[in-house]
């Protein structure tokens, strides 16, 4: 297997990492239940057959239900090890996203482009410590707009605020806390 390059290596000498994750273990429940279920099927036909098809018949199935739970192995496999290999890269510069095995991909949005930042999370997300950060850029749709399954959600969109907006409580332009600009 060809391993990606480290992300590391797509920085400017000038910038700094503030934040690199991936996406949160729960986006590996689908391709778990998926897996899953298909073997429990795979097994169940496999059963429910044996001694009723006599000879190649029964082969057949044997042979069949072995490679489709083979395959299903294999595709999950993957999935793991594309979750695993992707990683989320916020840099007092900019949001980047590298993922890919053979076919290395990373797209990048400038700090400076964003113009809101929200997050959200669902019930489950809230249990499970995920959420999803949507990233709204300037007048256009970007390729990291919407990122889910976002670990400690509340801390990255913290530290992304922090750095797109100005330091925790003070404005950019000034410097001065914008709480007391406001207080009259």
């Amino acid at each position: 297997m060809l391993a990606p390059r480290e992300i590391d290596e797509y920085l400017l000498p000038t910038e700094r990492r503030v934040i690199r994750v991936r996406q949160h273990w729960a986006v590996m429940i689908p391709h778990i239940t998926q897996t899953a279920l298909f073997l429990i099927a795979m097994i169940l036909i496999d059963r429910l057959l044996e001694g009723r098809l006599g000879g190649w018949g029964e082969a057949l199935v044997d042979n069949l239900t072995f490679y489709l739970a083979l395959v299903a192995v294999l595709r999950f496999v993957v999935n793991s090890i594309l979750w695993w290999i992707e990683r989320i890269v916020i840099t007092d510069k900019r949001v980047m996203l590298a993922q890919g095995i053979i076919t290395h991909n990373v797209g990048m949005m400038p700090l400076g482009k964003v113009t809101d930042l929200t997050f959200q999370r669902t019930f489950g997300g809230r249990i499970l410590g995920y959420g999803t950060l949507i990233v709204e850029s300037a007048g256009q749709i970007q390729a990291l707009n919407k990122i889910d399954y976002m670990p400690r959600p509340e801390e990255i969109y913290e530290a992304l605020s922090e750095l797109v907006f100005g330091e925790k409580g003070k404005t950019r332009a000034t410097g001065m806390l914008a709480r007391n600009r406001w207080r009259r």
